[in-house]
């Protein structure tokens, strides 16, 4: 399946704190915060969602695209990501700017404060559908990304037909209700954690079954408790697979995106789908960074069927 992903790319830099962020909010005193946490740890690493995804599904041996706005600091990620097997050609590089940053600080609850800087992500406007020359892609991955250019790929890819799974997670905030239910009447997915799936059912006054008049699937990720895929016809139950140690949950999300559109590009079943997706997040949460695991097909689905049956479906990743 050939499949584009738009969204933002990123440097994260990550930081530990040893104790507990609840301990130092004073409940009396929401509308005056005043906090500073002296860290433990400090890495600056590659990130982004659209990377992050394309990452776990290249892991996989899928060959992603990525459609972007980077500032002049991306080439050594370029190299990496090429490297790893995503398509990087319609990444556009902005003059004077640097790549969008994600700052990110971890409590020892795995709680986490961040901030982000667009950077160069403010510019995605500039990458449209409409001016896209080569193959018709089969699959568009809509995640956060400058509002703008949000919205601007809803509509550019419902007036071409082109289907999308719609992925608003930390920019719901910056849509408006109307934006958020157009998002979702014209795609063919869509994909949030469940405390974001509260506030777009608030915020659209729809709730699941609404959704599911016009789209195939939702599925609703739960941290520790798993994952939902809410379809037209049945509803799943993903339980996680248990890490072998907790390191760090930045982009554990987007792993899941990364395997569950892996098993979505071969045309298995969307329970299966799931599990692939909550195998690739355990993978992620094992390890330091959003792309600091590593694993072969083969060990995927051999640890895959020491939790899960897929009736032989995982073969078709290594034909």
């Amino acid at each position: 399946m050939y499949i584009i992903l738009t969204g933002s790319v990123a440097f994260d830099y990550l930081m530990t704190f040893p104790g507990y962020f609840r301990d130092h909010i004073l409940p009396d005193k929401l509308d005056s915060i005043s906090l500073s946490f002296l860290v433990d740890s400090f890495t600056k690493r590659r990130g982004g969602i659209a990377p992050n995804i394309a990452y776990t599904l290249a892991l996989l041996g899928e060959r992603p695209h990525i459609m972007a706005t980077v500032g002049e600091d991306f080439a050594e990620y370029r190299t990496w990501l090429e490297s790893k097997g995503v398509d990087t050609s319609m990444m556009k590089v902005i003059p004077g700017v640097v790549t969008a940053s994600f700052f990110c600080n971890t409590d020892r609850s795995n709680n986490q404060i961040a901030s982000f800087y667009p950077g160069a992500m403010g510019c995605a406007t500039q990458l449209s559908f409409k001016q896209w020359e080569g193959e018709r892609p089969d699959l568009v991955v809509i995640s956060p990304n400058d509002p703008d250019a949000m919205k601007q790929y809803v509509a550019e890819c419902h007036e071409m037909g082109i289907p999308y799974l719609y992925d608003p997670s930390q920019q719901i905030v910056r849509l408006t209700g109307d934006e958020l239910r157009t998002g979702i009447v014209a795609g063919q997915a869509l994909f949030v954690n469940d405390y974001e799936f509260g506030l777009v059912q608030k915020m659209t006054g729809m709730n699941t079954q609404d959704m599911l008049q016009s789209l195939q699937f939702v599925v609703v990720t739960c941290g520790s408790q798993g994952s939902t895929i809410y379809s037209q016809e049945l509803e799943y139950y993903i339980p996680v697979v248990p890490p072998e140690r907790i390191a760090d949950p930045t982009g554990v999300g987007d792993a899941y995106r990364g395997g569950f559109l892996t098993g979505y590009s071969h045309n298995l079943d969307l329970e299966i789908c799931g599990q692939m997706g909550t195998l690739a997040a355990t993978y992620c949460l094992e390890r330091e960074g959003t792309q600091g695991h590593a694993y072969t097909k083969n060990e995927f689905i051999a640890r895959f069927r020491q939790h899960f049956d897929d009736h032989g479906q995982l073969d078709r990743l290594l034909k």
